[in-house]
């Protein structure tokens, strides 16, 4: 599942940001086509804003991608997706679900399927780097109160098993939870563990303008695949 039904202000392009090109194709089809040569994926799903059907069904081309409509939040779209693929995770035709930001062109085949082998053996894994720079405030705001042992920055692909996945996300709709992602959905209704995966320093997610000519720069520097 990826996703790409935000507006991506920040970038400060009229375009949604995922559509904005990158190195000869768009920055989300960075994304499907780092999915797609993987033969250990059998539906691939894009979640879109309705107004950016016409052009991401430019974008997808002949790939074999099903296009849903999000909803009115991050955690709202992934629902709708997970209602999509509800009969074939049921029938056992899905057993594991793994959610990217259409904003991440660099994950790397090797990030992608240790996420989703370690989700099928634990139930639930997230890619993460540690963050060594993070430290705790002190009350008054005058000083640090040292650093945050444990502290990870959290990244995609998220993995969980597909149909724990949807059960948990179908009760957080019933009692109007919103979790910061899907990892914490799954930890408030969900008794499946969550495992952490070494995340990679290059995965990174496009949010600002100079961050494009960054990920741009990574994809010469080592060979667009």
């Amino acid at each position: 599942m990826v996703l790409a039904s935000g507006s991506g202000s920040r970038v400060g392009a009229e375009l949604n940001k995922v559509y904005l090109p990158l190195a000869g194709r768009r920055l989300v089809r960075w994304s499907l086509d780092a999915f797609a040569r993987l033969p250990e994926f059998g539906v691939l799903v894009l979640v879109i804003r309705p107004e950016d059907e016409e052009f991401a069904r430019e974008v997808v081309g002949d790939l074999d991608v099903d296009l849903v409509h999000g909803g009115a939040s991050r955690q709202g779209s992934e629902l709708c997706a997970l209602r999509h693929l509800a009969t074939r995770i049921d029938a056992g035709e899905v057993d594991t679900v793994l959610i990217h930001d259409g904003a991440r062109p660099l994950a790397s085949d090797g990030l992608i399927t240790a996420v989703l082998k370690a989700a099928r053996e634990f139930g639930g894994a997230v890619p993460g780097l540690a963050a060594d720079d993070v430290v705790i405030a002190t009350e008054d705001g005058t000083g640090y109160g040292g650093a945050l042992d444990g502290a990870v920055r959290v990244q995609t692909p998220q993995g969980f098993l597909a149909g724990p996945l949807l059960a948990a996300y179908e009760q957080a709709d019933r009692e109007g939870f919103i979790g910061t992602d899907t990892a914490s959905c799954m930890e408030r209704f969900s008794s499946l563990p969550v495992h952490w995966v070494p995340g990679e320093e290059r995965n990174l997610k496009v949010t600002y303008p100079h961050d494009l000519r960054v990920v741009e720069h990574l994809l010469r520097e080592t060979g667009l695949p």
